[in-house]
């Protein structure tokens, strides 16, 4: 994962002092959430993130060599029963979510630029509750997963007139998919 890690990046994690941190981005139907594995709010890459603490968690994060469609999910424990109605309210399946794993300084401020540890789309917030709290785990897939979904486009003038009402352009395929046509000399 360090194919964009920038210099103070990579000179962070050749020393001996690791200070590591996890942000978390995801898009809601009333705006952006942005969470961090601190104890305190931050500013970086000029946005706010609310500091979480040891209440997120986070689900593997996989990179491999081949095309595989892997997904992870992110976690918030300890949250008030009044606000689980308004994250399932909130959750839209397909809202974009990001996560960073960033170096900080002995002073925790962000070494920049952390490194993006995963991009993909809501699928299905799950919720877990004890009684008095609950555990909202949100699961994310990468985008590879639309490879899987079969297409309907056809190349007809019907799907054609779906997308672009009035365009001709395939108006004649039907005519000539079964035409034998001689090419240069007969």
């Amino acid at each position: 994962m360090t194919r964009n890690a920038t210099v103070d990046y990579l000179a962070a994690l050749s020393s001996g002092e690791l200070y590591p941190a996890i942000f978390f981005e995801g898009a809601f139907a009333s705006g952006w959430v942005r969470i961090w594995t601190g104890s305190h709010d931050i500013t970086w890459d000029d946005k706010l993130w609310t500091g979480a603490g040891a209440l997120i968690g986070l689900g593997a994060l996989e990179e491999t060599s081949d095309v595989v469609a892997s997904g992870t999910n992110v976690s918030l424990s300890g949250v008030p029963l009044d606000l689980i109605s308004l994250a399932i309210e909130e959750a839209r399946q397909g809202s974009p979510g990001r996560i960073w794993l960033a170096l900080l300084t002995p002073e925790r401020k962000v070494i920049a630029n952390p490194v993006q540890a995963f991009s993909g789309r809501l699928d299905i917030p799950e919720i877990s509750e004890d009684g008095s709290t609950c555990t909202i785990t949100i699961s994310y897939e990468s985008r590879l997963i639309d490879l899987n979904t079969p297409r309907n486009w056809r190349y007809t003038h019907e799907s054609q007139q779906v997308l672009f009402p009035g365009d001709r352009g395939f108006e004649h395929v039907t005519a000539i998919q079964d035409r034998e046509i001689t090419w240069g000399r007969g």
